[in-house]
């Protein structure tokens, strides 16, 4: 471990050592490389530990050219050329792909891959903690079709669990961790159909509270579903579109507080200030709903009330590691896919950069020893960023040349459909007229589309901590749960987890019998 601290800090100075221009020199280059090929052997001494942490962060539309970029702009942020920078999740020694298709779509929704890499098995879109029998809005295909997460998995196995996300809590990644619905948007009873309710099918947000009792760590946005209909929010009173939704009447923040007057230590917080006055040594619960839907972009926060994703992830750990049995805790950076959908590119890229951030933190107090963190996304976009740009170029900047077709410059970076697409007099706008570097700009796209849609192609999984290198090719993305649920022994994999002496022991353990019949069966 020592030895690979020496290495990162050798790479990290050569990494800054670009100021000086040394890269025109060969030793630089040769230098680097063996450092790199030193840090990679020792590697060849696997870590077999049993996880005791489990973390996976989610990019929310997290493409690999949404990791490329955001690489760059980290570095650009910090003086840097850019290209150079590692990005926190970069430092993993492991990586795979993951292939993202749903059970019905070729190009995936955020659902249906949630379904995936949460609960292990493949569905349809749209869908979250439900198999692929279940169809979309149809609620009598519910029952039966359950599925459960690994969330799930560890709390049964006697760990804390945590979801963080900067989107609705209720929203569609973290749901498919506590929730089985026919469809992603029943975020309240005000938001399904009638017929769906009478029928018993219970909406997202109150599965939150009723599915996996006392879920130890909430944070993320979505406080309007969790209200009365039409009762006012506490922080925009007077904005009816943030006024409770919920037909039923129900209050599920104080159900909440109230289930939890028996817990020692068990806090509700809805703002920054609250949210670091909380002393995680003397609280065991915590539900922290910051804003009626999604938080901001991070871009746009609030840094006197808003709390950052870093920040909700440092106090989420310091609360889920006090369990003597260890925690798993899913972390999402969801408003990267917003702003791609948007064509807001410095958007989307300030999120990504901000949870790299949030996985530094998180490193920092964890131990790679006995904590297993994968980071990965569910789906890309239609996000890309080329035109031969030269060394340094800002990453939202214009390309160096003109179109030889149009005679117009363009930015390095555009989508290939979304709101981005104008046409002036019949012609290309020209985009040297606009503020192509502000925040809200809308990158240009090829085909004009109201949102800009997900990309099909295969999603970047780093991993580091125990077992990681089970995470080592092309990967359904159905597998990722089973190899955590496996590096931590939970779920069904535990046989491989008790010697005969009692010992804990992560040796490969062969499938049974009645196993490989049923994969031969299904494979038939």
């Amino acid at each position: 471990y020592h030895s690979y601290l020496v290495i990162l800090y050798v790479m990290l100075r050569l990494e800054n050592s670009y100021s000086q221009r040394n890269y025109k020199d060969p030793l630089f280059w040769n230098t680097w490389a063996q450092h790199t090929l030193k840090n990679a052997l020792t590697l060849q001494k696997l870590n077999q530990n049993t996880a005791k942490n489990l973390i996976l962060f989610l990019g929310d539309g997290m493409g690999i050219p949404t990791v490329t970029a955001a690489r760059i702009l980290k570095g650009q942020l910090s003086g840097q050329s850019g290209e150079e920078t590692q990005l926190e999740m970069d430092k993993f020694p492991f990586v795979a792909l993951s292939k993202t298709y749903n059970t019905n779509a070729q190009v995936a929704d955020s659902a249906g891959t949630a379904t995936a890499y949460l609960c292990g098995v493949k569905a349809n879109e749209g869908t979250v903690g439900v198999s692929a029998a279940a169809v979309r809005s149809q609620c009598n295909t519910t029952q039966g079709n359950e599925v459960t997460s690994i969330l799930r998995w560890a709390k049964e196995a006697g760990k804390s669990v945590g979801i963080v996300t900067t989107t609705r809590v209720n929203h569609a990644t973290p749901s498919a961790a506590y929730a089985h619905c026919v469809d992603r948007d029943w975020f309240s009873d005000g938001e399904m159909p009638a017929e769906a309710v009478q029928a018993g099918c219970k909406d997202i947000a109150r599965q939150l509270f009723e599915n996996i009792p006392n879920i130890d760590v909430i944070m993320g946005g979505g406080r309007k579903y969790m209200f009365p209909k039409n009762q006012s929010d506490v922080e925009y009173p007077g904005d009816k579109k943030h006024f409770g939704t919920r037909k039923d009447g129900r209050n599920l923040v104080e159900e909440w507080t109230n289930r939890m007057k028996n817990k020692v230590s068990s806090q509700y917080v809805w703002n920054k200030r609250e949210l670091l006055s909380v002393n995680p040594n003397n609280v065991d619960y915590i539900l922290g709903l910051f804003e009626p839907g999604d938080l901001p972009y991070n871009l746009e926060r609030n840094t006197e009330t808003d709390p950052s994703l870093t920040e909700m992830v440092e106090l989420a750990i310091k609360i889920l590691r006090k369990n003597p049995r260890g925690f798993y805790l899913l972390v999402e950076g969801g408003r990267i896919d917003h702003g791609h959908h948007e064509g807001k590119a410095k958007q989307a890229l300030h999120e990504a950069v901000e949870m790299d951030r949030a996985i530094g933190r998180a490193g920092l107090i964890t131990s790679i020893y006995d904590t297993m963190t994968v980071v990965t996304a569910d789906h890309s976009h239609m996000f890309n960023f080329g035109g031969y740009t030269p060394r340094g170029n800002t990453i939202f900047g214009l390309a160096p040349m003109l179109s030889d077709v149009d005679q117009k410059p363009f930015t390095a970076i555009l989508y290939g459909n979304g709101p981005g697409f104008k046409v002036i007099n019949g012609l290309r706008e020209n985009v040297s007229t606009l503020d192509y570097q502000g925040n809200n700009y809308q990158a240009q796209s090829a085909v004009p589309l109201r949102m800009e849609t997900h990309g099909g192609e295969d999603v970047a999984v780093f991993a580091k901590g125990p077992m990681a290198h089970l995470l080592h090719g092309v990967h359904e993305q159905n597998y990722i749960p089973h190899v955590m649920a496996y590096a931590a022994c939970i779920g069904q994999n535990r046989d491989h987890c008790m010697s005969s002496g009692g010992a804990s022991s992560l040796s490969p353990a062969l499938p049974s019998l009645a196993a490989l019949l049923t994969l031969t069966r299904l494979l038939c």
